[in-house]
């Protein structure tokens, strides 16, 4: 183990004085070593509030003129377990993360998930052995090129296609499910979203939700009430 910690200390440019919190980071409860405390969970309680913090420091110097509302849905999305599996998967945690085998069956949704809370428990480790300078300076070296897309300044699409819907027509839109295709374990959805006068569009995902966001983005994107880009 000592030589993947070496490892992962060059990649991220960082050596700790306390190695056992840098391993505690990297282990998941799957492997058992007999301590409740011998995991990355409690690391990862603390790694999300720094991570928190750093972002939204961030964003509350480079969007002076931002409402707290979009401020706030920023900062969901690049705290979100997608974006922090998206951080590892950059960084390549994964081969660093130590796990009992029964791991090796899990959905890809699950792994991600894991892959987030270890990002978060790395961030911890940082902060514990090089205090808050260094972890905010880690976030910001892998989430700065996030913080300015103009996706993370948009709402959840169904949400914002539901407001829109009822401020043009006074009704809600409807989504129907046109097609289910691909094996159980890997099924495809393609769903419609109507809003009442307006051509309907097609979204696909390996869930409903997937589908009719993508639907939803579709006709929000079409009808310029979100700009390309």
């Amino acid at each position: 183990m000592t030589d993947a910690l070496q490892s992962l200390e060059t990649l991220i440019g960082l050596t700790f004085a306390d190695r056992r919190r840098l391993q505690m980071a990297l282990t998941h409860a799957s492997l058992r070593h007999g301590r409740e405390d011998a995991n990355y969970e409690r690391l990862e309680f603390l790694g999300d509030r720094i991570l928190g913090l750093a972002i939204a420091e961030r964003l509350f110097q480079i969007y002076p003129k931002a409402p707290e509302g979009e401020l706030s849905v920023r900062l969901n999305l690049l705290v979100s377990a997608e974006t922090c599996g998206a951080v590892a998967d950059e960084i390549g945690l994964s081969r660093f993360i130590r796990h009992g085998g029964e791991l090796n069956n899990l959905s890809a949704q699950r792994t991600r998930n894991i892959r987030a809370d270890v990002v978060e428990a790395l961030i911890a480790a940082i902060y514990l052995d090089h205090g808050y300078a260094a972890a905010r300076d880690f976030v910001l070296k892998h989430w700065e090129h996030r913080l300015t897309l103009k996706a993370a300044g948009r709402r959840d699409p169904k949400t914002e296609l539901q407001e829109w819907a009822h401020r043009r027509v006074g009704k809600p839109p409807s989504y129907a499910l046109l097609d289910r295709s691909g094996p159980d374990h890997e099924p495809v959805f393609t769903v419609s979203a109507t809003v009442e006068g307006v051509e309907p569009a097609t979204g696909q995902g390996r869930s409903k939700r997937q589908a009719e966001t993508q639907a939803a983005e579709a006709i929000l994107m079409r009808e310029g009430v979100w700009p390309e880009g």
